[in-house]
């Protein structure tokens, strides 16, 4: 019998982490301000949608036993997720082209504090799930 991974509990998760690294930023953003995009909020939000989005991609059914059904989800998520950063990435760089390496750079930074996140806690859940078969 699969269980199924609560999704309120990401949820609480994702607003948690998104608050903690908003503040850092804000925090960055006081104390450097020439090297902070003004953009750096609206980043912190967006990988908030995406991640929730994605999470709930690939949460949204059983997982356990059916790990095929699992590795699509999963996968189908990570598309959607690259392919919406590369379009925002891209957008706002060619908008603004003076503000466009201190919003790449910001941008990979919460890109890879969201993969961490993400990675962890879906560890942390499958191996809960695990225990319990």
């Amino acid at each position: 019998m699969s269980k199924k991974i609560p999704i309120r509990k990401f949820s609480f998760r994702i607003i948690v982490f998104s608050v903690i690294v908003a503040g850092l930023a804000l925090l960055f953003q006081w104390i450097w301000p020439q090297l902070a995009t003004p953009a750096l909020p609206f980043i912190v939000l967006f990988f908030f949608v995406m991640t929730l989005l994605t999470m709930y991609i690939v949460l949204r059914g059983d997982t356990g036993r059916d790990g095929r059904k699992f590795v699509s989800s999963y996968m189908l998520s990570r598309t959607v997720k690259l392919l919406s950063c590369l379009l925002f990435l891209l957008l706002y760089m060619f908008l603004n082209r003076e503000d466009a390496i201190r919003f790449a750079i910001a941008f990979m930074v919460i890109y890879f504090l969201y993969a961490v996140f993400e990675i962890i806690v879906l560890k942390k859940e499958n191996e809960k799930t695990d225990a319990d078969l």
